[in-house]
């Protein structure tokens, strides 16, 4: 919709955050309160997006310097008119579109509904039961919004109405500009209000019209920690509800976090606790026990994930069983039927069909092969103190209990290593590798006791 600018509105202090970080780089499910907005003004594809910053502004500009958005100082916080007068001379599209860099949740299609009418003003606007706090909306005669009167400065009948405004508007930009000029701070708090517009516009006999957010926590507001942590509870459970209506099985819906996307094929379950980051797809009949993390991967086809496990940039294969307590890490690829049981460590490795390392190993940067067996304790040692080396174990090789496998090495196919070995050497294919210590003992060895002082 190249006809139109969205201004982010993102320069207040949010004192009542009690942090030093600005208050729109708050995150909410993953990102920031503003990255949110952002995305929101992208999916109608504007002429320019501008972000009215002061509070912290470097670090924010800092942050969003790859981003293509156009900057503007708001050096002293004068109020909301104020704020969008900053970018008065940026505003070059025939409508503006407004929106508040800590209301996070605005969704596409309350976007569109604003943007797509032919009104002069549209505002978003809410009923609610408590209106404390919030600038009513007063309606005349016909029926059409006619101002704005901020709570402090509502009489008894005004402070009695429930429709609310939500402080976002789209406007013919001529007449924005109009507004802004004549803007005036007559009121209790001696700031620049651009609630002010809806009076203005009526005056001028501009067409003006309201519109409602299609869910009713999408124009909340973050203004303190216990807010954002109510929003994102809100915002998690519609996320828990979409994938319910999609048909995935979500054991309760008020215990699962995304923070990021997550497509799921037919038959997916999902236990309590889980929590998905980045972009994660689970393929069909994926089991997702209680308590896991997976962060940008992908789960194929009938694989279960057990309980507490953390997957972060891997591709699991089909068929996998992964966990209790595994932690697969990235540049991990299984193929079919391979499992990685309690207390193992994965990285950068690829592990062949029907592999298994079952409890208490460390694979990383390793190539193994299939039918191959990882005994418990073994460890690939594939770092020394500057560079690191790959193991190979090919096709049907078995590692005994407690081996250290030496990188660079190479495992030949069929071949079994002995438990308790130090592999140093590569190992031919079919035979055995043995390499330990001779073994004594001491026969009238007695066990140190303990000293009593």
């Amino acid at each position: 919709m190249k006809n139109i600018d969205v201004v982010i509105l993102a320069a207040g202090k949010g004192t009542r955050m009690k942090s030093t970080q600005p208050k729109v780089m708050h995150r909410l499910a993953g990102k920031s309160l503003l990255d949110h907005v952002i995305e929101a003004a992208r999916r109608i594809n504007p002429a320019k997006v501008i972000i009215i910053v002061g509070h912290e502004e470097v670090a924010i500009r800092e942050h969003y310097a790859q981003n293509p958005v156009t900057f503007v100082s708001q050096k002293e916080q004068l109020g909301t008119g104020h704020a969008v007068a900053q970018a008065i001379d940026h505003l070059t599209s025939l409508k503006t579109l407004i929106l508040l860099g800590d209301v996070p949740c605005i969704r596409e299609d309350s976007v569109k509904r604003l943007t797509q009418s032919d009104a002069d003003v549209i505002v978003l606007t809410q009923t609610v039961d408590d209106p404390s706090g919030y600038g009513r909306i007063i309606r005349a005669e016909t029926g059409q919004a006619s101002k704005i009167v901020e709570e402090k400065d509502a009489n008894p009948n005004e402070q009695s109405v429930k429709e609310i405004n939500t402080g976002i508007f789209c406007v013919d930009t001529t007449l924005l500009k109009q507004f802004l000029r004549a803007l005036k701070n007559d009121n209790s708090k001696g700031e620049y209000y651009l609630t002010d517009l809806i009076e203005f516009a009526s005056n001028k006999g501009a067409s003006i019209e309201t519109a409602h957010p299609s869910l009713t926590f999408e124009a909340n507001g973050v203004n303190s920690k216990r807010q954002l942590a109510d929003l994102e509870r809100h915002y998690q459970l519609e996320l828990a509800r979409e994938l319910l209506d999609s048909g995935v099985t979500i054991s309760d819906p008020n215990r699962i976090d995304i923070r990021g996307t997550i497509a799921c094929d037919t038959d997916v379950s999902i236990d309590v606790g889980c929590v998905f980051e980045g972009n994660v797809r689970l393929g069909k009949n994926v089991k997702i026990e209680p308590n896991v993390i997976i962060r940008n991967s992908t789960i194929q086809d009938n694989t279960t994930i057990k309980a507490f496990s953390h997957i972060e940039g891997a591709l699991i294969g089909s068929q996998n069983e992964i966990g209790p307590y595994a932690r697969i890490r990235p540049g991990t690829e299984s193929h079919t039927q391979v499992k990685i049981g309690n207390f193992v460590e994965v990285k950068a490795s690829t592990i062949g069909v029907g592999s298994k390392a079952n409890h208490l190993a460390y694979i990383g940067d390793a190539k193994i092969g299939s039918s191959v067996n990882v005994g418990a304790g073994t460890i690939t040692c594939n770092y020394d103190g500057a560079n690191k080396y790959q193991t190979t174990l090919e096709d049907n090789v078995f590692i005994g209990s407690d081996t250290q496998l030496v990188a660079p090495v190479i495992i030949g196919a069929g071949s079994t290593v002995a438990a308790g070995s130090t592999i140093t050497k590569d190992v031919p294919p079919g035979g055995l590798a043995l390499s330990r210590a001779k073994q004594t003992f001491i026969a009238d060895w007695k066990r140190p006791t303990k000293t009593i002082k």
